[in-house]
């Protein structure tokens, strides 16, 4: 749902409407935290509703642990991500990175202390990602606040805040909706993965796979961050020509980075596995998902960008039926008939996610190229000036 800051405070920026960064943001903060108590809710009852469908009651129980522990965590994350679309819309990245190098050399030890030295377990590590938030939101707050680059953007909670909620959420659901629909596809192949024999090696396999997705996925996924950033300043200031510019040369850069990424992950499959699992099994098992993997990186690397152009130009209706349609329509149903029909177990349902990206991609790609920018730039103007989407 932050996403919506993508495009709101982004455009504002490029407007010079500096007041309205703030306002959004305090907007954004108030409107995510409302949405934590739902989600709280939910979290609460994670193994009934796992072995409502079908998953093992033992992994089932360890989630719900997990989710119930990770629960403090929730306001922490979505204070933090208002924070950080607003200061990346100003292109203030050094102090982000700054707090997150910070906070990464906190959370290390401290996850490993909770974790080995207190015997806390899957416990200590949902309360070492709390605090690691906390501390994270903490300092870029202090930066906000007291720092001369911020004075601009700077406002204070007026009414404002409160009647910009509805223009928040306006973007926010799409955006929710479009982010959603391709993270959930994930979590529903391991779903699937559990219903496999042998689920236990099956979604130890998956998971070692995704959580390399996951790792070099923020790297495309910073990317697209700044296609975003760049995208919406340009569209707010009124100029078209410089978002497509834009455009072009962010593609360029990280579709080299994901396919140098995929040579080396190709090229060292067979000791990969044993990154995160010392069984030979399991290291096997990632070694033959191993060229999958890397198309899976190749697309995502290329969607990750074109998804950050939807999110500046203010379209995430639009890529969150490109993403129903890519996850939904055809990777799920083709992973699940490819693991359970044609008996390629957990193979299958990799392969099935990177036909589910190659498809995003591709319509992404061709809404990108038959954009009418003129007319986004306009409507951006419009947006911040007049309230008129």
């Amino acid at each position: 749902m932050a996403g919506a800051l993508e495009t709101l405070c982004g455009q504002a920026y490029g407007a010079e409407q500096y007041q309205k960064l703030g306002t959004y943001t305090y907007s954004a903060i108030i409107s995510l935290i409302l949405v934590c108590i739902p989600i709280s809710l939910l979290w609460m009852f994670t193994d009934k509703l796992l072995i409502l469908i079908g998953q093992d009651p033992s992994i089932s129980h360890v989630a719900r642990k997990y989710s119930v522990w990770l629960i403090p965590n929730l306001v922490s994350y979505a204070v933090l991500q208002a924070l950080i679309r607003c200061f990346q819309t100003q292109s203030l990245i050094i102090p982000m990175l700054f707090s997150s190098f910070v906070t990464l050399c906190f959370h290390i030890p401290f996850c490993w202390v909770l974790v080995f030295k207190t015997e806390l377990g899957c416990v200590g590590a949902a309360l070492a990602i709390s605090v690691s938030y906390w501390l994270n939101v903490f300092l870029l707050g202090l930066y906000m606040k007291y720092s001369s680059m911020c004075k601009d953007t700077r406002s204070a909670i007026s009414m404002d805040v409160f009647w910009s909620m509805k223009e928040f959420f306006r973007f926010a659901l799409p955006s929710a909706v479009m982010t959603c629909l391709e993270w959930w596809s994930y979590e529903i192949i391991i779903l699937l993965s559990g219903l496999l024999p042998n689920p236990k090696v099956e979604t130890s396999v998956l998971s070692i796979c995704f959580s390399i997705t996951y790792l070099h996925y923020f790297i495309p996924y910073g990317f697209g961050a700044t296609a975003s950033t760049r995208v919406s300043n340009e569209l707010g200031a009124g100029n078209p020509q410089a978002a497509k510019v834009a455009i072009s040369a962010i593609m360029i850069l990280a579709l080299a980075e994901v396919v140098i990424i995929s040579m080396a992950l190709l090229f060292c499959r067979h000791i990969l596995g044993y990154a995160i699992s010392n069984e030979k099994e399991i290291v096997d098992h990632v070694a033959d998902m191993a060229p999958f993997l890397c198309l899976s990186i190749i697309m995502d690397g290329s969607q990750a960008v074109l998804s950050g152009v939807a999110r500046g130009s203010g379209r995430q209706h639009i890529g969150a039926y490109v993403n129903l349609g890519a996850y939904y329509l055809v990777g799920t149903p083709v992973g699940a008939v490819l693991a359970f029909v044609a008996h390629l177990k957990g193979k299958g349902l990799l392969i099935g996610l990177a036909t589910g990206s190659f498809v995003q991609a591709t319509l992404l790609a061709f809404m990108t190229i038959f954009t009418n920018w003129e007319k986004q730039a306009i409507k951006a103007r419009e947006r911040i000036f007049e309230g008129d989407s």
